[in-house]
């Protein structure tokens, strides 16, 4: 079948392409930044288009021949009204659009919500979004799930931090309500088999785990599967979801523009109501994976540093959009830099890999307080901060995060170029390169870049330039160091 899959480098959507091609179909990645494709494992095997299902571009051609199509896209925020304004406005003309094209099938993964309850802001948008898809004229199939458990999953990093990092908590109310959780890896054989299900089948289908568990049950069975203590946990209801959400945001990777609108759809109770979706994709032999044991590959996975996507690689508020100052189309302005250079008494490919494998646990390499406190500061002010660490310790690909940062560009070997998501007044670039001089020894070249915006991007700027020497220096330096005793080592070990 010829399938579209929008969102294809979010969470669900990047693993659910090798899925489908898996299965013998012919897909076409739809993305509003083609080049953040460029470096997947299954980029090659797929017809990538640019266009942007939430403002409404590029439809016509992504959806063009097409059988099937993938609505994997949402916004996010935790303001009242301008969210759920876009998403009804992006769905409205997704389904026309299928519908001009003559789409067989849209398939929507929404969320699992109450018929009994009001619903959270966001559950609710979830709820119309799929309203609005089944009455396009186009056979839909909404699956509605709750909490996803799966290695990278926002729902699973909150519950994982939650859990290791507060031994002891008093926590709101909302972790008495009722949940059922599902593994991503069911998700995912839901929506590949959702391709092909009979064109007469257009509705809601509710699709969840093998249990239905409190949150307070959830996070003692994480401790208990991820050999920690029972957790000492007293519900108040003194907490409200608005700050909860920033108590999650302090504690965990996950940011407040996100952490926000999930507790408070956890307000709800969401248990499934139907399991009607079993009479056309049955369970497998081994049945559902249960929650413990969703908990486990998770976490397995994160320790073999195997985690396919990750939330934070979605698209996210201050990605990557405008063009390097360096680059012909740049609009001009004030532009400061720091620029930095060392040689290095090391092979060029050992200094590569100590640049790839920078951020997350290795560090940045200079004053790893300033970079705690900076990353902080950051969440307090509605910013992603610096724990959201990487995907992989020592390889990266364009599009993904890295701490606070942004993969903008990689040239392997030569160039890694990050573009910062910290909120700062303006715009903020820092590039490491690995050059040769006219001798042939190693280069090891640091730039960075900040466009102010404003009177307050100069003030920024002035302000944090006294401490580029310790920072920008102390990271020149070291990653020199590392390089140079990589290099030696490596030497060592051939000799030997």
């Amino acid at each position: 079948m010829r399938v579209l899959v929008t969102g294809a480098t979010g969470y669900i959507g990047g693993r659910l392409v090798p899925r489908l091609l898996a299965e013998g179909h012919c897909i076409r990645a739809m993305t509003r930044d083609a080049s953040r494709l460029r470096d997947v494992p299954w980029a090659s095997d797929v017809e990538v288009v640019e266009g942007d299902a939430l403002g409404g571009s590029g439809l016509e051609a992504a959806l063009a021949g097409m059988e099937v199509a993938y609505y994997l896209v949402h916004s996010i925020g935790d303001g009242e009204g301008a969210f759920e304004d876009v998403d009804r406005l992006a769905a409205t003309a997704f389904g026309a659009a299928a519908k001009a094209a003559g789409v067989g099938r849209i398939v929507y993964l929404g969320g699992l919500n109450s018929a009994t309850e009001e619903l959270s802001p966001h559950l609710a948008s979830r709820a119309e979004v799929g309203t609005l898809l089944l009455e396009s004229g186009v056979p839909t199939a909404v699956l509605q799930a709750a909490v996803i458990i799966g290695s990278g999953s926002a729902s699973f990093e909150m519950l994982r931090y939650l859990t290791e990092r507060l031994p002891a908590m008093i926590t709101p109310k909302w972790v008495n309500s009722r949940i059922q959780p599902i593994a991503v890896r069911d998700v995912l054989r839901y929506l590949v088999a959702a391709a092909t299900l009979p064109p007469e089948v257009s509705r809601r289908f509710d699709i969840g785990g093998p249990e239905v568990l409190t949150y307070l049950q959830m996070m003692q069975r994480y401790a208990k599967v991820a050999g920690l203590r029972k957790r000492l946990i007293i519900p108040v209801p003194l907490l409200t979801p608005r700050l909860s959400g920033h108590w999650v945001n302090i504690v965990t990777p996950v940011p407040a523009s996100l952490a926000k609108p999930l507790v408070r759809s956890l307000v709800n109770e969401v248990i499934c109501s139907e399991s009607d979706i079993k009479e056309l994709v049955p369970d497998p032999a081994e049945g559902l994976l249960g929650f413990e044991d969703s908990v486990r590959l998770a976490l397995l996975r994160v320790r073999e540093a195997a985690v396919e996507t990750r939330w934070s690689n979605a698209t996210w508020p201050g990605a990557p959009s405008d063009p390097l100052p360096s680059d012909p189309d740049w609009a001009g302005g004030s532009l400061y830099e720091d620029l930095r250079q060392r040689q290095v008494d090391a092979d060029p490919q050992d200094l590569w890999k100590v640049i790839e494998g920078i951020g997350g646990e290795h560090g940045w390499y200079s004053f790893p307080l300033a970079w705690a406190v900076r990353g902080q500061l950051d969440r307090l002010i509605g910013g992603v901060g610096l724990r959201r660490g990487r995907r992989d310790p020592n390889e990266l690909y364009v599009g993904e995060s890295l701490d606070f940062w942004r993969v903008e560009e990689i040239v392997d070997g030569q160039l890694l170029r990050l573009r910062a998501e910290m909120k700062v007044p303006g715009a903020a670039w820092l590039e490491l390169r690995v050059e040769q001089d006219e001798d042939g020894r190693t280069l090891f070249v640091q730039r960075a870049l900040f466009h102010p915006r404003g009177l307050a991007g100069h003030a920024y700027w002035w302000s944090v330039a006294p401490f580029h020497g310790v920072v920008f220096g102390g990271m020149l330096q070291n990653i020199a160091g590392a390089a140079q005793r990589a290099c030696a080592e490596r030497r060592t070990a051939v000799r030997s």
